[in-house]
């Protein structure tokens, strides 16, 4: 009779620790999840491709990945990496587009003036355009002016049709923008005078 006793006990007592185990390692993932802040950075892979190195033996085979990373704030890099593996080459690209961030002077959803960026063979031309004409612009510079949160604006990329240059161009043409408090100043006249 006690021994009976005795292993039911041991059962509920094994029970319960069990259960307390579920619930904590339960407890923990809801904690993870919710620790976890959402990160005001957006990274897109414009290209990954296969490239290849001629060496002694042979040929050596890695992958290059082309990353935009933005905030949609006004602040957007491009990052270009290599590495044997896909994942590494993305890791790697993101890292060199956080470390290359301009910050592009965004004036009404659009930029101040029309510009042309240039990089190797390819020129991208950019052009300020009205409330609600959206992003009309081709694949990776697309992504560079979604990312630093341009909503209206009109480009044509010319010459190279490499992502890369594309990018690179559309770079370009962002980091040479000036504001229009810039130009007031040097002129030593208000924004509305000029806008006037």
């Amino acid at each position: 009779m006690e021994k009976k006793i005795v292993e039911e006990k041991v059962e509920t007592i094994s029970e319960t620790a069990f259960d307390s185990r579920k619930n904590k390692s339960r407890k923990k993932r809801m904690e993870t999840q919710e620790e976890k802040p959402q990160s005001e950075w957006t990274e897109r892979v414009v290209q990954i491709r296969r490239v290849t190195k001629v060496v002694k033996g042979g040929k050596k085979l890695s992958f290059r990945a082309i990353v935009i990373v933005g905030n949609q704030k006004g602040q957007v890099g491009v990052g270009c990496a290599k590495a044997a593996e896909v994942i590494i080459a993305i890791q790697k690209a993101v890292a060199d587009g956080r470390k290359n961030l301009i910050t592009v002077p965004i004036f009404k959803t659009t930029i101040p003036h029309p510009i042309v960026g240039r990089s190797g063979a390819g020129s991208v031309m950019l052009r300020p355009a009205s409330q609600g004409t959206g992003i009309i612009a081709g694949g990776a510079v697309r992504s560079v002016l979604e990312l630093a949160g341009i909503e209206n604006i009109l480009c044509k990329s010319l010459g190279s049709k490499s992502p890369l240059n594309a990018t690179n161009a559309a770079l370009e043409a962002l980091k040479s923008l000036t504001p229009f408090k810039d130009i007031a100043k040097k002129r030593g006249k208000t924004i509305a005078e000029i806008l006037n």
